[in-house]
Parts: structure tokens; C-alpha cells; sequence
């Protein structure tokens, strides 16, 4: 290994580094405790390091974002992937078959929100200087919404344009998420959100 891959494997080390840090901070006390004082202290770099990394906080929360989004985009293919092969060959195209995939696609949605907030934050409410439904748009972001298109386009119904529908049922689910977690809606009827979204939209 020459001594130029050495110090980008090192720099790209330590850009995991903040990364995985300012997101674990974040979970364990919100955004607002993320400054580059306290991810300085917790890796032991100075805040100069950091800044030679990453320009402030705005820019370490559009990390955080993309790392979500690859890994929602990952969860979600999983999520539909297994509910076809539980469905069996002949039964995935079936409408319980095609449902089965769109409520598993929902509820892995609606879990990742859940389980990682500080991510889901940055990925959706939080300024992270990344844009949406641009040209520049970066290519994890674009996966994402890929990710939720390839399950949904099956279920747009005749004469829609599936990635107008697609954007309608994300825009559903980022709502049952962010109302949930408000404490806007009750908890226990989750599942059943979850059903008659996919039992109204879903045409199959």
C-alpha cells in the first residue's frame, strides 16, 4: 500500500468515525447535543480535524442522511424480498402475494423510523444541504426512493404514473411516522393504519 492509499483509508476511517459518532450522540440526546466540541472530545480529535473532514454540523447531518437512506433503501428490498419468498413463486403475483409485499415494504418503513429517529430526522427534517427531487440529487437518496418505486410501481393502478404514486404512499407513511412519534396517534393502532393504507391505495 503506497503512502497516498494509506492516508485516504485513514481519512475515510476517520470520517466513519465522526460520523458513527455524531449519530450515536444524537440518538442518545438529540441533535442539539451534536457539536463539534462534544464529537471532538468523544474521539479524542481536534476540532480542527473535524473541520478538515467535514465543513460544521450541517454537513455531518447530510452524511448521517445518506448513510440512513442506503440503509433504508437496503431494509426496505429486504423487507419486500422476504415477503415474496414467503408468499411462494406461484402466490407472489396474487393480490395477497402483491399486498403481502406492499405491508411488509410499509412496515419496514414505519420500523426504521421508529428504531433510528436521530437518522429519520436527518434524512427528512433537519437541514443537511442535500437535495431532493433535483438533478443533484445524491444517489442514496435517489436508491431510497427507488427502493420504495420498484414494490409500489406494481400497485399504482391503471392510467397512474407510478412514481407519482409512489411519492403519495411515501408521503403517507413519512406522516403516520413523524404523527406517531409526536404522540399525535395512538400507538396500538399502528398495524391497522398500516392496513388500510395498503388495502385503499394498493390497487392490485
Amino acid at each position: 500500500m503506497s503512502v497516498q492509499e494509506r492516508k485516504q483509508r485513514e481519512r475515510a476511517e476517520r470520517e466513519r468515525l465522526i460520523v458513527a459518532t455524531a449519530r450515536e450522540l444524537a440518538e442518545e440526546q438529540g441533535w442539539d447535543a451534536v457539536t463539534t466540541r462534544r464529537l471532538a472530545e468523544r474521539i479524542e480529535y481536534s476540532q480542527p480535524v473535524l473541520y478538515s473532514h467535514f465543513r460544521g454540523k450541517r454537513e455531518i447531518i447530510g452524511a448521517v442522511a445518506l448513510q440512513g437512506a442506503a440503509e433504508l433503501a437496503a431494509e426496505l428490498r429486504g423487507a419486500s424480498a422476504e415477503a415474496e419468498a414467503e408468499a411462494g413463486a406461484g402466490a407472489s403475483a396474487s393480490v395477497e402475494g402483491v399486498r403481502g409485499r406492499v405491508t411488509a415494504l410499509a412496515r419496514a418503513y414505519l420500523d426504521f423510523a421508529e428504531r433510528n429517529p436521530a437518522v429519520y430526522d436527518a434524512m427528512f427534517q433537519l437541514d443537511g444541504g442535500l437535495a431532493f427531487a433535483a438533478e443533484d440529487t445524491p444517489e442514496e437518496l435517489k436508491d431510497g426512493f427507488a427502493a420504495l418505486l420498484e414494490t409500489l410501481r406494481d400497485v399504482a393502478g391503471e392510467g397512474v404514473e407510478p412514481g407519482l404514486f409512489t411519492e403519495v404512499f411515501w408521503a403517507s407513511l413519512h406522516g403516520l411516522a413523524t404523527l406517531t412519534r409526536a404522540g399525535r396517534l395512538p400507538v396500538g393502532d399502528a398495524e391497522r393504519r398500516v392496513g388500510l393504507l395498503v388495502s385503499r391505495l394498493a390497487v392490485v
